[in-house]
């Protein structure tokens, strides 16, 4: 009788770089002959691809470990595998609390997961293997990428900034650049299969070139993807004000490819705690950024990551905030109430401010940038845009017979379904004629339907066969298809 094929499922935790990594892992686990689980099936082999930027994080994980323990009793041969920032940081501590783990992996050596789930099957023992730098560029591992129209490239990994708050650097280490000609193969071959929009990753993604010995090679960079035909939509995150130059703003608005949206992290408005932060910038810096985006693309839509109740922060500090936020005037911002990240230098730093004065700052900001979202949003009213028509991102689309993409800034937008018909990687032009905060409506007939090579490629995989591997329900989290550009928090919070 024919073995059947071992399925796996990845749960994944934090920034648009882990998801990536859990693409890559998908791909590994498949090369290797693992199938993808149903949606509620019991997987064989479940995957932790973790963060440790939150101070709960590990109470996250340990939680799901203890729900899966009964369960890999029943389960014969079930295997489970933690990897990711957290168990680059903590190590053989996961093993000793859940000694039911069979593979601890590191962010340096996801390409080495089939081989370690293999030793400790043979072996019948745990497999703890964290490597202290990168061993191969993760973007020459196989890949699934869960859309068919729009991927993630990553141009770099690590990151050479030492901010107080963040752990990042000391688990994904120094940043490495891939050579341009790697990236626009990489790019050229996801066009060719379909692919119409690419956000391009790092974790300083403007930065890109420090390990190259050139200043100018994210703006080259960007050129050079306006020269790919096919390529309709390119993005990035995120990027540092530090580094954002003025020959990056010219690829922007003279590349037609190039999308007129930019994700700046801000974290702080006060230049007394952006030093306490060690972000190498200061009000007045970012704020001649966002004033230069908007002369050279008065259009753009800029949107940013805040962190309120950093140790130290005052009312005044915060007020800081809050006028950068009003000069500023995001699309929409990405907002965390500070919390200590163990390992971090801020997590030992005096002032640490009181939950309740945390939460009454936070709350002044969302109802600050709520405000202007909205307003910035109705500006959009009577517009006529193309959107680039998405999967799984309308979750009432199917009570509201509409259906849901993103405009060329990135805004969502829920719209009438045409009368022919449409596949997500289609576009479609609409004219706005409704805004609130954080989506826009087109209820009109639309106005042209597109087919493109990205709903073929979709139609083409929806065609495929797919494995229906047996088993009992999980309940565990699920990873679901990204968006085609990010629309959660871009990044760690640490850029």
């Amino acid at each position: 009788m024919e073995e059947s094929l071992r399925t796996y499922k990845v749960v994944t935790y934090g920034c648009q770089m882990n998801v990536h990594d859990s693409e890559r892992l998908s791909g590994l686990l498949e090369e290797a002959g693992y199938a993808k689980a149903g949606q509620d099936a019991d997987p064989d082999l479940v995957v932790f691809n973790t963060c440790a930027v939150r101070e709960n994080a590990d109470n996250k994980l340990y939680g799901n470990l203890g729900r899966l323990a009964p369960v890999k009793q029943q389960h014969r041969g079930m295997q489970i595998a933690v990897g990711g920032c957290l168990a680059q940081k903590d190590r053989d501590t996961i093993v000793r609390k859940a000694p039911w783990v069979d593979v601890v992996f590191g962010t340096h050596n996801i390409g080495h997961l089939p081989a370690l789930l293999e030793r400790a099957r043979v072996e019948e023992q745990a497999q703890v293997e964290i490597l202290e730098s990168l061993e191969t560029f993760p973007s020459t591992l196989p890949t699934r990428r869960e859309s068919a129209y729009a991927a993630w490239v990553a141009i770099s990994v690590g990151c050479n900034n030492t901010c107080t708050f963040c752990i990042v650097p000391a688990l994904r280490g120094k940043e490495e650049d891939r050579r341009p000609g790697d990236i626009l193969a990489e790019v050229e071959a996801l066009v060719a299969e379909g692919v119409v929009e690419v956000t391009l990753l790092g974790q300083n993604v403007n930065s890109y070139g420090s390990d190259l010995g050139d200043r100018e090679a994210f703006s080259k960079l960007l050129r050079a993807c306006g020269g790919i035909e096919g390529l309709e939509r390119v993005r990035f995150t995120s990027p540092h004000p530090r580094d954002f130059t003025d020959d990056v703003i010219a690829a922007m608005a003279e590349t037609p490819n190039v999308m007129h949206q930019l994700h700046m992290p801000l974290q702080s408005g006060s230049d007394t705690v952006l030093k306490a932060m060690r972000r190498s910038y200061r009000q007045a810096r970012y704020l001649d950024i966002i004033r230069k985006v908007r002369e050279a693309m008065p259009d753009a839509a800029i949107s940013t990551d805040i962190i309120v109740g950093f140790p130290g922060e005052t009312d005044e500090d915060f007020e800081q905030t809050l006028h950068v936020v009003r000069e500023a005037r995001f699309a929409n911002a990405f907002t965390f109430q500070y919390s200590k990240r163990p390992g971090t230098p801020a997590a030992e730093m005096a002032d640490q401010i009181p939950k309740a004065v945390v939460q009454e700052r936070y709350d002044r900001l969302i109802a600050l940038q709520e405000e202007i979202s909205w307003e910035e949003n109705k500006k959009q009213v009577g517009r006529k845009l193309e959107i680039l028509v998405a999967e799984g991102e309308g979750k009432k689309d199917d009570r509201t017979d509409r259906l849901s993409g993103r405009a060329p800034d990135n805004r969502l937008v829920h719209f009438t379904r045409p009368a022919e018909g449409v596949r997500p990687g289609d576009m479609v032009t609409v004219e706005i004629t409704y805004a609130a905060p954080h989506h826009l409506l087109a209820e009109g007939t639309p106005i042209a339907v597109r087919r493109t090579r990205a709903g073929d490629a979709w139609e083409k995989r929806q065609a495929a066969p797919v494995a229906k591997p047996a088993g009992v329900m999980l309940g565990i989290p699920t990873i679901g298809a990204p968006a085609p550009a990010p629309a959660a928090a871009p990044g760690c919070g640490c850029d």
